[in-house]
């Protein structure tokens, strides 16, 4: 398994503030896809500063508080997943896994109680 993308994640039902948090300090948003499911719609802010650090911003309505996570691009959903599991990783409460044409993800938390969004895009 290839990690391609490692930033923090900021999941929240209310995203508006803490992107503009982010813009006062000095991070601008790449991109905001609306991500639908089926079962949810998940609005995902990419932002990026003068440095090059990222930050991913997600809305998510059923969350039952803000979580702050990782955010771990791979080339393998399965054995990113598998070795999370090993390692006594959940599903996050209230999140679905993703499972789309184009990407698999799944919002993974640690016994300890940190998280993990696994993401693995589809390419064609």
């Amino acid at each position: 398994m290839k990690i391609t993308t490692f930033n923090p994640l900021i999941v929240s039902q209310d995203s508006d503030e803490i992107i503009a948090l982010f813009e006062e300090l000095g991070f601008e948003k790449r991109h905001t896809p609306l991500v639908d499911t089926g079962d949810r719609k998940v609005t995902r802010t990419r932002m990026k500063d003068a440095n090059g650090f990222y930050l991913d911003i997600s809305k998510v309505e059923t969350i039952p508080r803000d979580m702050t996570a990782i955010r771990m691009n791979v080339d393998n959903f399965q054995e990113a997943y598998e070795l999370l599991t090993v390692h006594g990783f959940k599903k996050a409460p209230g999140i679905e896994e993703v499972d789309l044409k184009t990407a698999k993800a799944l919002l993974m938390v640690s016994p300890s109680g940190f998280a993990v969004e696994v993401i693995e895009h589809i390419k064609d």
